[in-house]
């Protein structure tokens, strides 16, 4: 409710969060679980990460860190952070420098310079550490900066821990017998799992990560094709002590589900999205897990994924169609 009673929102940051949650139905025949979906593509900017963009920079903010209209803020991202930080620094009114691997998608490329946020691309080939080092150069060079620092943030789950997981709860009537949520920061499950397990210490928090850079599970880092992500490096927000299990899922698998989840369920979901629901899906097809109630994380919705191999087969196929 916005101001005199009116069902108006004051500005866009009052839409964030109160997501909706839906059962799968068609790629899960069979599974004995019931798994529902989060659809963090219905936040103002189409993924979870708004609910960051928001908590990270008014944390800053009540800490006296950071100024409108002086400070100047900097941060390394996939693109989902960026562009959730973005749209908060055009409301309050803040300069935004962002560095992310080359080899995101376009989209986010875009979207970021339409909200006025000033980007730089690193070579993908030298990994985390080199969107680290050229976001410390831009740190460095910049009068008044501030480096959000998604992953050391502590602003990042707590924002999970106060929205998310309260929001997972109360939509299952307090059902919900597992999360499940792909691990880039680790904010999401951190945040939403420590909540839920709180509110019942049955329930099993289950993170996700690439086959191809299984860290969390002892692996060595390497390159895949599950944007989000799979950073390579344990991130220091995570609480590993919250996680049950780490599913580890293939670039191939998450890609595919994407695509069934958009032709089986008429859900158009980027490639983590895949990601979790192949997740979800291996838990609830284990024999004590029938009759449970899986809630998936689905961070981002598919648009921001048009340019990207999860497309390429269709944007061929577009480009080539002749006029009848």
């Amino acid at each position: 409710m916005g101001e005199n009673g009116l069902a108006i929102a004051k500005d866009v940051t009052e839409l964030i969060g109160q997501t909706p949650m839906v059962y799968l139905n068609k790629v899960v025949e069979g599974c004995k679980a019931h798994i529902a979906a989060k659809l963090e593509m219905m936040e103002p900017c189409s993924s979870v990460k708004d609910r960051i963009g928001y908590s990270m920079i008014i944390d800053a903010e009540k800490r006296g860190l950071i100024t409108p209209g002086k400070t100047v803020l900097v941060e390394m991202t996939s693109g989902n952070t960026g562009i959730g930080l973005a749209f908060m620094a055009a409301i309050k009114g803040y300069k935004l420098k962002l560095v992310m691997p080359d080899s995101y998608s376009l989209e986010r490329r875009i979207i970021l310079l339409a909200f006025g946020a000033e980007l730089h691309l690193t070579d993908i080939s030298k990994g985390i550490q080199g969107v680290i080092d050229k976001a410390e150069e831009i740190l460095n060079a910049t009068p008044d900066g501030y480096l959000l620092s998604q992953f050391q943030n502590p602003a990042n789950p707590q924002i999970h821990y106060d929205t998310t997981g309260p929001e997972i709860w109360r939509g299952s009537e307090g059902k919900v017998d597992a999360l499940v949520a792909g691990i880039g920061t680790g904010g999401t499950v951190t945040g939403a799992g420590k909540f839920l397990k709180e509110k019942n210490p049955a329930i099993k928090v289950y993170g996700v990560e690439p086959v191809e850079s299984a860290v969390l599970n002892g692996g060595d880092p390497g390159p895949h094709m599950i944007q989000g992500i799979g950073a390579g490096v344990i991130p220091e927000v995570l609480d590993v002590n919250i996680l049950d299990e780490v599913i580890t899922v293939s670039s191939e698998e998450a890609i595919e589900m994407a695509r069934q989840l958009a032709l089986r369920e008429g859900l158009l979901v980027g490639i983590s999205s895949g990601a979790a629901a192949v997740a979800a899906i291996k838990i609830g097809w284990r024999p004590e897990n029938a009759g449970k109630l899986i809630v998936a994380i689905f961070p981002s919705g598919g648009e921001r994924y048009l340019s990207s191999v999860l497309f390429d087969h269709l944007r061929h196929e577009a480009e080539n169609m002749t006029i009848e």
